[in-house]
This record gives C-alpha cells, structure tokens and sequence, in this order.
C-alpha cells in the first residue's frame, strides 16, 4: 500500500479507533461477548496501520526520522510501541484483558500529542547520530517502565480479585500473581539501565551542543525532571536487587509510585513547557536567527553605502 494513501490521516483518526477498541474491551466487563473481542482487535489494528501512515509521512515530509521529528511525533512513537505490545498479547492469549490497561496509556500519550509542538527537533544540526541515540534509550526505557507500572496495576487489581474471591469473573483473565511480580521484577530491572544510557546520552549531548551552537541547557525544567525520575527508579533499582525478601505486593506498590512520578514528568512537562525538544535549545535557535538578521542588515546597510544610496 503507497504510502501516500495516509496523506490525509489525522490523529483523529486512530485516535478514535483506540477509543472503540477500548470501549469493546470495556463491554466485556459486563457482558461474555466473544465477537467483541475480535471487532475490538480490528479497529485496533486500523489504529495500528493509520499511525504507522502518519509517522512515515511525517517522517517524510520532516526528512527526520519520528523520533527526531518532535514532541509530538516522538509521544507518538511511544503510543505506538505500546500499541504493538496491545496487538501481539491480545494475538498471543485472547483471554486476558490487556487492553483495559493498554489502551488507556495509548490513549493518554495520543491525546498529550495535541498539545506539544510539532517544531523539528533543532539539536539534531550535527548530533544527528547522538540525538538519535538519546531518543532512542529514552522512548525504550520509558516504554519499558509503562510496562511495569501496568503489570503492578494489574497485581494488586488481580490479587484484590483473590481476596475477594472475584478472580474467575466472565470476561476479564489476568495472569497469575507469581507471574504478574516476576514480569513485572524483570520490567524494571531492565528498563531502568536503559533509561540510565538515555539520560547519559542526553548529557553528553548537551555537553557538545555547545560546539555546534545549540545550547541544552541543564536547568531546563524537563532535564530537571528526568534526572528527579532517574534517582526514583534507580532507587527502586537497588532496593530490588538487593532486598532478597521483598514481596510481590511491595514491588508492584513502588513500581506505581515511580513509574507514575515518570508519566507526569514526561507528560505534564513536555504540556507545560511547549519547547521545540529543551527550552534552552528552542532559545539558542532564536537568538541564531536573531544575529543572522541582523548580520544580513548590516550587510545591506553596508552595499547601499558603498553605491551611494539608492538612484
């Protein structure tokens, strides 16, 4: 299929395919609907294949990849891989209710897209490479950590259920409690050395964006928040490798609190702060165009002198 055929894709469009696949997965709570299951995973594979359009032709017209593009495209990927996690569990088991805890994230991120800039990323000017590493570390480590703030979710969603002696009810399956803590231990454990490489990409970034002209600067609010998020998991980090008698109940508790902390850094400051990637580079780029300016009126200024003014 051309890739053309998406040039009139918005991100309304599977914006409102998420909802519905959403909403199919919700019925399930009340009614035992098989079919709903399978109508649910069609709009989400239409959600699934008009983003995928979008992104490239986003790409294409941008001449970046996504995830250098901009805020937008870059909460977008995000979407996208949590998308893709959705698709391949409701494939691979079609009982468990994974898109009750999927959906909505991707729902969150879609709907955060609307507000951050759709500006290209103006540190790429020879950090081309290291930007993409950067985002790269970070979109995977994140994504990583959603993952682990779900599987807690849906551990003490799951273990109340037992308690309650409400695990077998129609329509709604989760997995096992030893199973939920042990995905869940191996999400965070994995996810938080890649976020560390990501974050440490980002300063050695900033570090030569000066040499290029484009300065990061560390006091950015969002660089800020990251590394505030960076000691929170790192925490979780260590206290998981070295307390050999936690319980699963307690993992999943300190995994909601960080990974929680992190969704409302990412989300809340990439809204508030409405840069084109750091308030600091998005300054840098102005005062650039400011100076050339001036540069091309003092040159003007300059060539009118030197003919005796205009005839």
């Amino acid at each position: 299929m051309p890739i053309d055929f998406f040039a009139k894709v918005s991100v309304f469009c599977f914006l409102a395919s998420y909802v519905m696949a959403l909403g199919l997965d919700a019925a399930r709570l009340m009614k035992r609907w098989p079919v709903a299951r399978w109508i649910g995973l069609v709009f989400g594979l239409a959600g699934f294949a008009a983003q995928t359009g979008y992104l490239l032709i986003r790409g294409r017209q941008e001449h970046l990849p996504p995830l250098l593009s901009s805020p937008h495209d870059w909460l977008l990927v995000l979407a996208w891989i949590v998308v893709l996690l959705y698709l391949f569990l409701t494939w691979a088991d079609r009982e468990l209710a994974v898109g009750l805890f999927l959906l909505p994230v991707v729902l969150l991120f879609v709907g955060a897209s609307y507000l951050v800039s759709k500006q290209p990323n103006p540190l790429i000017a020879g950090n081309r490479g290291l930007v993409m590493l950067h985002a790269s570390l970070l979109v995977v480590g994140i994504a990583g950590v959603v993952g682990g703030v779900l599987l807690s979710l849906m551990y003490v969603i799951q273990h109340r259920r037992l308690k309650q002696h409400h695990a077998s009810q129609p329509g709604v399956l989760l997995p096992s409690l030893a199973r939920l803590a042990r995905w869940n231990w191996w999400a965070v454990v994995v996810s938080v050395p890649v976020l560390t490489l990501g974050l440490g990409s980002g300063v050695a970034l900033g570090l030569t964006s000066q040499e290029t002209g484009t300065v990061l600067s560390f006091s950015d609010p969002i660089v800020l928040g990251h590394g505030v998020v960076w000691v929170a998991m790192m925490s979780l980090f260590a206290w998981l490798l070295t307390t050999r008698r936690s319980t699963g109940k307690q993992v999943a508790a300190l995994t909601l609190w960080a990974g929680g902390f992190l969704l409302v850094i990412l989300i809340g400051l990439q809204v508030l702060s409405l840069t084109t990637f750091h308030s600091g580079a998005k300054t840098s780029l102005r005062t650039r165009h400011f100076r050339f300016e001036i540069s091309n009126l003092k040159s003007q200024t300059s060539n009118l002198k030197f003919t005796g003014g205009p005839s």
